[in-house]
């Protein structure tokens, strides 16, 4: 489906699809998603990276969807969106965080959180926090875990603006870059969207598999 098939339907928002999202909600709905995939525990399946690379890729002047979008709105909107998202995870945890991650019974939730505390525990705050950005589900719940583990708020907030600035502003400008000089590239947008989504999910593997590979050493030397 296009984009532009989507932007005639907008009852029928696809909230996993990126195009779908833009079409319908525009640069608010670039705000609103990644306010929730970062602040709310609820949002860990939302596609903030591929709604990112596709929002830049339709800033591009000229692109013959039916949407077009501004790209100093685009970037306002993501890096507020995710900046104060990360912040409002935060003060959640400190209120309650393990409590309300302990009621989810979402597997990929529980596997994030995982994934949120070895970071933590591994790379120490500041390169965990920064990290954690690039990798799905593991920013949706490492902002409230921050919280819950009593990371000083001060730290937190540095390094979570510094990761939120690199991640949003990186992958609307590699969208923007991709659109301005591969003409007519927008034709070919779910292809490269879900290229986007299968690199993004790259880290969270790796992760997975070198987690695994520790348990197995550990295991072999008990």
């Amino acid at each position: 489906m296009s984009v532009s098939s989507l932007a005639a339907v907008p009852q029928a928002v696809n909230l996993l699809d990126a195009g779908s999202l833009l079409a319908t909600f525009g640069a608010l709905g670039i705000a609103v998603v990644l306010f929730a995939e970062t602040g709310l525990l609820v949002g860990f399946f939302l596609p903030g990276d591929s709604l990112l690379f596709t929002a830049g890729l339709l800033s591009v002047p000229g692109t013959h969807g039916a949407v077009h979008l501004s790209l100093s709105q685009v970037l306002i909107a993501a890096v507020v969106g995710a900046l104060i998202g990360a912040q409002t995870g935060y003060w959640i945890g400190r209120r309650g965080g393990r409590a309300l991650l302990a009621r989810s019974r979402a597997k990929r939730l529980h596997e994030g959180a995982a994934r949120a505390e070895e970071l933590l525990e591994r790379y120490g705050h500041a390169r965990a926090i920064v990290l954690a950005r690039f990798v799905p589900v593991v920013r949706t719940v490492l902002n409230p875990l921050a919280g819950a583990l009593n990371v000083p708020a001060r730290i937190f907030t540095i390094w979570q603006i510094a990761g939120g600035l690199v991640w949003t502003v990186a992958l609307v400008l590699a969208g923007y870059g991709l659109g301005s000089s591969v003409p007519n590239v927008d034709r070919y947008l779910l292809p490269i969207v879900a290229v986007v989504v299968i690199v993004s999910l790259i880290p969270l593997a790796a992760e997975l598999m070198r987690s695994r590979a520790r348990r197995a050493v550990e295991g072999d030397h008990s």
